[in-house]
């Protein structure tokens, strides 16, 4: 299959993919029982009279919410974009337990032991498989499985659900819609990018479309080796057959060429695309290795499942080994400062502080690192100026003034009129300043650099050096692709200095596969660990309300983040606490995130989404975990940082009903909520804490986390650290880390002007060392 094939067909309509390409994943009977699981969580409701008009939302079509009704999974061709993702995309370790609960599904022992008394039948022979089940007690078989006493039972549940829903709601059709979204008042891609698409393609020849800033600097290895070999030689690098590399440890495969250059860069997000445009503007040879596809202005697509496969790691379906935490990460030229929300926050002086003396890291009180704060801010137009505030910050600020509690403008990388709430999907006009509009965009100018995207590092290649040390000395990266003619290649990137900025998830991945043995590598995970509340504002008040959001205000548009709480977040005592803020959701992620009780009940919270206000409480976790692998993560929660995160759930419930909202509730899987304008003080109070008081985690109340770091923390010692304050590492000279995996300990904020900062200043180190190679 062709790869913009397999990029997109995730996502895609049914009539998109043929039957072969899922075929293989599961056996019929499998496919059956998911199936029919499909359309447990997503069933058709044929009766609509009887509950399309009780608090429907904001609907205005009722022929949109009858459709909205009675289309359930299968009639959307959702078990079969599952089974597809089963067999191409997911990658978890569990993925075996999920198809060994498909195949107890399709027997009836396994039904017994799954569903218990819901499978019997009074007739012969009195078992029933999970398909002849009555659509009732599936429905609560499935719902005993989100508060079963068996870990694997909760596993199930959380997995399909999130699967099932997420992909319903995500699907598209030939004309790039969902049949759901009209229901839930969701236009689909920003209206604005489709016009102006439109008009670019009625205005210009398809060869003549604005490719972006980027372009000159991309080299695709989809072409043939001449023409690759042409642009490479082009921008003055040195391109050549294999040869011997002496004691280097190498890939097993022979590479197909090699490319000579100063610096090799492994990754093109916030850290890695600082470094390489630094590096190529001083005049140094960069060739960036990105194992993410380019999708330039004009390529994107803003719709959300095609861009969380093409643009985030594992197609934005990451999860920890136990399911208890989301993970998203950005996985494209740009890395996560393409697809993140423009917050843009200075790492807090507490935070510096600890860093500097609690680590013994100097570098964070330096001048050095206040001016490459001062540089990346001023790179990205960081400020602080809003024109026009989204639905969701209005709800978060307003609130918080009602109660008096702190809140405060997020600075942002992007102007005071970007009101746009599809970021997480790339930046449709280049107003968001990531990495590929701005640093990237250096190296591309210098004349001295190239992007390589859709590669996979394969291992850093190092050598030992002379001497008793024990050291050995990088001299280069292997990488793989897939050529013109569809088959893998291996080749070579060779180097004075090798840089890898691949993300905390991927990055000692890397370094293991390469050799490297420090125990400290992939440890010491951080996640910034997120719950969520929620509050349903209808267009209009139930009594007279002044500052009431207007109508045409939706959740998923405007600014995604511009204010912020700190009200719990406790920077002046420990340090260690929680920030309210607020996320950015479109129809998948929001149904993956809210609570499923029953399949009416959930398409009565799905028609209510554009005018739901989510707000966030993100933790400074002491908690930490492990990393090996993107696909091998695990992570426990700190009892300090659950206690935290309950404080600031606590909060920002009570900050939605503040701000008028009629109806509040959280993620916690039994689904309760409270209309607050029917409840008492005290009804009120109660429901308040006992929904901030239920354990966190095991898959009671869902985890988030898009902040990873530390897995290969900076130090003072090889003993508690990987890297030392110059970015290189303990074991490998000429080899340098520039990414979130460095960070001493959480931030407790947004990451990215933080890894910005300190890459900047392994950027300094790795001149230095570029000029002492050349002066030597």
């Amino acid at each position: 299959m062709d790869q913009k094939m397999t990029q997109n067909c995730c996502f895609l309509s049914k009539s998109s993919r043929s039957v072969i390409e899922y075929l293989g994943a599961l056996s019929s009977n499998q496919l059956d029982s998911l199936t029919t699981l499909c359309d447990t969580f997503v069933p058709s409701i044929h009766d609509a009279n009887s509950y399309g008009h009780q608090d429907q939302g904001n609907i205005d079509d009722d022929d949109s919410y009858a459709k909205f009704l009675q289309t359930s999974a299968s009639m959307n061709g959702t078990p079969q974009h599952i089974a597809w993702m089963i067999n191409n995309r997911l990658q978890h370790p569990k993925m075996n337990l999920c198809r060994l609960a498909l195949w107890l599904l399709s027997t009836r022992i396994g039904t017994f032991i799954l569903c218990g008394k819901a499978s019997l039948s009074t007739q012969f022979p009195y078992l029933q498989t999970f398909s002849n089940i009555s659509p009732k007690k599936r429905e609560e078989s499935v719902k005993s499985w989100a508060t079963s006493c068996f870990k694997l039972l909760r596993i199930l549940f959380f997995a399909a659900k999130i699967l099932v829903l997420l992909v319903f709601y995500t699907q598209v059709n030939d004309e790039n819609k969902n049949s759901s979204w009209k229901a839930l008042g969701y236009s689909g891609p920003d209206p604005d990018f489709k016009k102006q698409k439109q008009e670019n393609m009625n205005s210009k020849k398809k060869d003549d479309q604005p490719f972006g800033p980027l372009h000159e600097g991309i080299i695709s290895l989809k072409n043939s080796q001449k023409i690759i070999f042409h642009r490479l030689q082009e921008l003055g690098f040195s391109v050549s057959k294999p040869h011997n590399f002496n004691n280097a440890r190498r890939s097993t495969e022979c590479p197909a060429f090699i490319i000579e250059c100063d610096a090799v860069v492994v990754g093109s997000g916030s850290g890695g695309g600082v470094i390489a445009g630094i590096l190529a503007n001083a005049g140094h040879k960069v060739i960036v290795l990105e194992k993410g596809s380019y999708l330039a202005r004009s390529n994107l697509s803003l719709l959300e499942g095609p861009s969380m496969d093409q643009m985030y790691l594992g197609s934005g379906l990451l999860i920890t080994q136990d399911m208890d935490v989301m993970l998203l990460a950005g996985s494209t030229v740009g890395g996560g400062s393409t697809v993140n929300w423009s917050a843009s926050i200075q790492t807090p002086r507490h935070v510096l502080k600890e860093w500097s003396e609690s680590y013994n890291l100097r570098l964070f009180e330096s001048e050095l690192y206040k001016e490459a704060m001062e540089i990346v801010c001023e790179k990205m137009g960081v400020q602080s100026e809003i024109e026009d505030e989204g639905f969701q910050n209005m709800i978060l600020r307003k609130g918080c003034q009602e109660l008096g509690y702190p809140v405060e403008t997020i600075p942002t990388n992007a102007p005071s009129d970007h009101y746009c709430g599809w970021c997480s999907m790339g930046c449709k006009d280049g107003k968001k300043k990531g990495t590929s509009e701005t640093w990237l965009v250096d190296l591309v100018k210098s004349g001295n650099g190239a992007i390589l995207p859709e590669c996979e590092a394969l291992e850093v290649i190092h050598e030992e050096k002379n001497g008793n040390s024990g050291k050995s000395k990088a001299i280069g990266v292997a990488f793989a692709f897939q050529n013109i003619e569809g088959m893998r290649e291996i080749c070579m990137v060779k180097s004075t200095v090798t840089i890898i900025a691949c993300g905390a998830l991927s990055t000692p991945s890397l370094l293991i596969k390469s050799g490297l043995k420090n125990p400290n590598i992939g440890r010491n995970l951080h996640l910034h660990p997120v719950v969520i509340a929620w509050g349903y504002f209808p267009d209009s008040p139930s009594n007279s309300n002044e500052t009431w959001p207007k109508a045409e205000k939706k959740s998923y548009e405007g600014g995604i983040m511009t204010a912020m709480s700190k009200v719990v977040a406790n920077f002046e005592g420990s340090g260690y606490g929680a920030v309210i803020q607020t996320p950015g959701l479109h129809p998948g992620m929001f149904s993956a995130l809210m609570p499923w009780v029953s399949g009416l009940d959930f398409k009565m919270r799905m028609s209510k989404y554009s005018r739901t206000a989510y707000i966030f409480a993100l933790a400074r976790d002491k908690g930490s975990g492990e990393a090996f692998s993107p696909y091998s993560v695990s992570y426990k929660l700190d009892q300090t940082d659950e206690e935290n995160l309950k404080a600031g759930l606590e909060k920002t419930l009570r900050i939605l009903a503040a701000a008028g909202a009629e109806e509040i509730g959280t993620q916690q899987e039994k689904g309760r909520s409270l209309k607050v304008n029917e409840a008492s003080t005290k009804e009120f109070e109660r429901f308040v804490r006992e929904e901030s008081s239920i354990e966190i985690g095991k898959h009671s109340v869902p985890i988030c986390s898009a902040h990873q770091m530390g897995s290969c923390r900076m130090g003072t010692d090889p003993k508690t650290s990987v890297v030392n304050s110059k970015g290189e590492t303990w074991e490998v000279e000429g080899l340098f880390l520039g990414d979130s995996s460095v960070c001493p300990t959480a931030i407790g904020v947004n990451p990215m002007v933080t890894i910005q900062a300190i890459s900047y200043c392994t950027a300094q180190s790795v001149l230095q060392l570029l000029k002492n190679q050349k002066l030597g």
